[in-house]
């Protein structure tokens, strides 16, 4: 289980230090998959352990159109590929846990070089958050986790 809560500043390049007990939760992998949630919301995962899971869906969908199975569904089809397009990158990690936020994803997450950002660990990968968001998220969310935990756990 991936868990923690951090504040973390991206540095004049945007740049993040990811700490040191996350980037263990994700396997300790160079290569991770730098994915967008939600507006103001990135989350990294292991790729070797990802990508398989996300290549099979793909897959799926290929066959169904190959076939003819979603000729009724041509502008579902196209949005979801427009959205898989720009919706996950392939990233490293650099030295010291450092990841790079790649242009469209800085974007997306609301956040300038020298922000705060709050570095999250959600079970099964590491989330950033524009402080906001996180917050907002916080707000609306807490108040389900003994129900939430409850249901998980019978």
């Amino acid at each position: 289980m991936i868990l923690g809560e951090y504040h973390r500043l991206l540095d004049e390049r945007h740049r993040l230090s990811i700490p040191t007990d996350l980037v263990q939760g994700l396997g300790g992998v160079e290569e991770l998959l730098l994915v967008k949630e939600r507006p103001g919301a990135l989350s990294l995962w292991n790729a070797q352990q990802w990508q398989p899971r996300w290549k099979q869906g793909l897959e799926l969908i290929e066959r169904k159109v190959q076939a003819g199975r979603l000729v009724d569904r041509l502008g579902d089809v196209q949005l979801w590929g427009r959205l898989l397009s720009t919706r996950q990158r392939t990233i490293r990690l650099a030295q010291r846990g450092r990841l790079l936020i790649p242009e469209g994803f800085r974007e997306f997450l609301g956040v300038e070089a020298g922000g705060s950002v709050m570095v999250v660990g959600a079970a099964l990968c590491v989330e950033i958050w524009h402080p906001e968001n996180w917050c907002q998220h916080l707000a609306t969310e807490i108040p389900k986790f003994r129900d939430l935990e409850d249901n998980l756990s019978t």
